[in-house]
C-alpha cells in the first residue's frame, strides 16, 4: 500500500493509499473548521453547518443527497471535532466518483433553506438536550470548560442553547466565507481508489476554488479548575484531566502508553485496584487525547455517593504508585495494546482515510506508518514513570462531578493528597 498526496495550485490537498483486495473505497473531505475556530459568538456554528450541509444544494434536494448514496448500497455522514468538520462516504469502487460528487456538492453549495434552518435548529437543540441528560456525556464538556477557561478549546462542541437558537442563514454563510477555503480542506481517501482519477476530478470539482486567509486559532493554555454539579442520579460521575503533550511532541506517544497502562484496559491498574480488587466502580478508563498544541490525559469513573471519597483515593493512591513502580512488563503491554489498536484499526479503509486526513492536517505529509511504530517502541519504562510522576505531582488538573456528590473531595483537596 502506498500513500499518494496531490497540492492543486489553489492550496486544495489530495491524500489517498489504494488497499489492495478491497472492492470499496471511503472518501471525503476534512476541513479545518472545528469548535475552537468559532468567535465566542458563534459557538456550535461549526456543527450546526454540518448538519445543513445535508439539507440541500443547489443540484440536490435532502433526500435526493441520500438516495443518491443509498441507490448504490453506500452510506454517507458527517461529524464536527474541536479541530476538523468531515464529510465522507462509503462506496464501491466504481461509485467513488459519485460520492465525490455529492460530497463535493454538500460542501460547496448548501442552500441554507430557511425553512430547513428552523427543522435543523430544532434537531440539534434535541441533541444538546439529549446530551445534558446524559451525565458521562456532559461531564466531558464540563472538563473541558474547565481545562480550557474562557478559551475557544474549552466551549462545547453542540454550543450553547441560546446561541444555537439565533443562527441565521446569514451566520452560517459567513463561516463558510471565512473557513471553507481551499487550503483549509483535505480530500482524502482510501481503499479500491486510483489517484490520479481522485486528483483529475478534485481538479475539476474544486480547482476554481479562490485562497482565503488562513484562520490561525489561538494557542491553548490549559487553566485547570472545578465544576461541582449537585443532581439526584443512581452514580457520582469523576472526572480527571491533566495536561499532556500535543500530537506534534513526541511526548504524546509516552502520554498514551502511560494511560493504557494506568486505565486502558481489563489489565490496567486503576481497573484492577479500583474495580476487581474493591469493586468500587462499573465503569473506570484512563485516556490521553491530544490537540495542536496542547493534550488532555483523561480519567473518569462512576460510583456510588458512598464510595466517591474511597474511589477519588485510591485513584491518586495509583498515580503516585506508578511513578515508583511502573514495571517494564505493564509498559510492553500498553506498548502491544496501542499498536495493535492502531494496526486493526487500519484494516478499516474508513479509519485508514481519517489517519491520512489527519496526518496531512498535521504535518502536510504521512509519516511512514513504520515511523509511528518506531516512536512507540522507543518509550521505556524510565519514560513512562518520568510522566507519571509529572502527572501524579505537577500537571495542572481539571475536576468535574456530578450526581450526589457531596462527599466527594474538592480539587484542592486532591491537590493535597498530590503533595502528601
Amino acid at each position: 500500500m502506498t500513500v499518494q498526496q496531490h497540492t492543486l495550485a489553489n492550496g486544495f490537498r489530495i491524500v489517498s493509499e489504494n488497499m489492495p483486495g478491497l472492492q470499496s473505497a471511503s472518501i471525503g473531505i476534512w476541513v479545518t473548521a472545528g469548535a475552537r475556530h468559532e468567535r465566542v459568538e458563534q459557538n456550535g456554528i461549526a456543527h450546526f453547518l454540518e448538519h445543513m450541509a445535508f439539507k440541500g444544494t443547489k443540484r440536490r434536494s435532502s433526500v435526493q443527497i441520500a438516495e443518491a448514496i443509498e441507490d448504490v448500497g453506500g452510506y454517507i455522514n458527517a461529524y464536527t471535532s474541536r479541530e476538523v468538520t468531515a464529510y465522507y462516504a462509503r462506496v464501491l469502487q466504481n461509485d467513488v466518483p459519485l460520492a465525490l460528487d455529492v460530497i463535493a456538492d454538500i460542501v460547496l453549495n448548501p442552500v441554507f433553506d430557511a425553512g430547513e434552518i428552523e427543522v435543523e435548529r430544532g434537531v440539534i437543540l434535541q441533541e444538546i438536550g439529549q446530551a445534558h441528560d446524559t451525565p458521562d456525556d456532559v461531564i466531558f464538556d464540563w472538563l473541558q470548560a474547565d481545562s480550557y477557561r474562557d478559551q475557544p478549546l474549552g466551549r462545547t462542541i453542540l454550543g450553547p442553547t441560546e446561541r444555537v437558537s439565533a443562527f441565521s442563514r446569514e451566520d452560517l454563510s459567513g463561516f463558510v466565507a471565512e473557513h471553507y477555503g481551499p487550503e483549509q480542506m483535505i480530500l482524502s481517501a482510501a481503499g479500491a481508489v486510483d489517484h490520479d482519477a481522485l486528483v483529475r476530478t478534485a481538479e475539476a470539482l474544486f480547482g476554481h476554488l479562490k485562497p482565503t486567509p488562513l484562520f490561525t486559532p489561538d494557542i491553548a493554555r490549559f487553566t485547570g479548575g472545578e465544576t461541582r454539579n449537585v443532581k439526584a442520579l443512581e452514580q457520582a460521575h469523576f472526572a480527571l484531566a491533566f495536561e499532556s503533550p500535543g500530537y506534534r511532541e513526541d511526548a504524546i506517544y509516552t502520554a498514551q502508553i502511560y494511560s493504557s497502562a494506568l486505565g486502558g484496559g481489563m489489565s490496567s491498574r486503576l481497573f484492577q485496584q479500583v474495580r476487581e480488587a474493591r469493586g468500587l466502580c462499573y465503569t473506570i478508563f484512563a485516556q490521553t487525547g491530544a490537540y495542536a498544541d496542547t493534550g488532555t490525559t483523561t480519567i473518569y469513573a462512576g460510583t456510588s455517593a458512598a464510595q466517591i471519597e474511597e474511589l477519588a483515593a485510591i485513584t491518586f493512591d495509583e498515580m503516585k504508585r506508578a511513578a515508583s513502580d511502573m514495571n517494564p512488563e505493564e509498559v510492553a503491554r500498553a506498548r502491544a495494546q496501542m499498536k495493535a489498536g492502531m494496526l486493526m484499526g487500519l484494516e478499516s479503509p474508513s479509519n485508514r482515510a481519517e489517519r491520512l486526513a489527519r496526518l496531512v492536517q498535521i504535518w502536510d505529509v504521512v509519516p511512514p506508518l513504520e515511523d509511528t511504530i518506531a516512536h512507540i517502541d522507543a518509550v521505556n519504562t524510565g519514560d513512562v514513570r518520568e510522566f507519571a510522576e509529572h502527572i501524579a505531582a505537577q500537571a495542572p488538573m481539571a475536576l468535574a462531578l456530578y450526581g450526589p456528590i457531596e462527599a466527594a473531595p474538592s480539587l484542592a483537596e486532591l491537590q493535597d493528597r498530590r503533595a502528601a
